[in-house]
């Protein structure tokens, strides 16, 4: 039981883009610490510009951890991931496997509490603009790497462009138009 942080913090040692060349390797944790100031971002201008009452503390929090199930499966990259949908409901048993077993670490008074982290409710605006943040750290990955030179994320930079485009989040399209621009810059031009 008093393994739950200590595994936790092994996220740092687990790699994305496992498939691609990259030029900054990317842990889960890095990328689990974007997607929630992503996500915290996407509630703050849901509340702020378009008049919502969203809980910004818990898009952040569901974000923090949502690929924390990967400190046990590792991070599965997505062209194996989503080849077929036997692979794909395989993985999603797996990762639930690992998240019941991560919950299961934990003192019974905090279980409800990360359980909600965990299995947070997907049909919630938060989850959704969470959903959205992932696609947009992954985005945002692909233009630095691209900004350094990089080629290689290319396709993936397209793809997942479209995707964002096709989000319905008019926080998501506010977050393009007003921040995007910053990304891939050298440091000196955004002083």
């Amino acid at each position: 039981m008093k393994n739950f942080y200590a595994l936790l913090s092994r996220m740092k040692y687990i790699e994305r883009w496992s498939l691609m060349r990259s030029t900054l390797k990317e842990s889960i944790l890095t990328h689990s610490a974007d997607v929630a100031i992503y996500a915290q971002a996407l509630a703050a201008i849901g509340n702020a510009v378009f008049g919502k009452n969203l809980d910004v503390g818990k898009a952040a929090s569901v974000a923090l951890y949502h690929d924390v199930s990967e400190v046990i499966t590792g991070d599965l990259a997505s062209p194996v991931k989503y080849f077929n949908p036997e692979i794909t409901a395989a993985y999603k048993k797996l990762e639930a496997a690992a998240s019941n077993k991560l919950l299961s670490m934990l003192p019974e008074e905090l279980k409800p509490q990360y359980s909600d982290f965990f299995y947070p409710d997907e049909s919630s605006y938060e989850y959704k603009l969470v959903k959205a943040a992932d696609k947009l750290s992954a985005y945002i990955k692909c233009v630095e790497e691209l900004a350094s030179g990089n080629g290689e994320f290319s396709v993936a930079a397209e793809t997942t462009k479209k995707m964002l485009d096709e989000t319905d989040l008019p926080e998501l399209k506010y977050f393009l138009e007003n921040f995007m621009d910053g990304y891939g810059k050298p440091l000196d031009l955004l002083k």
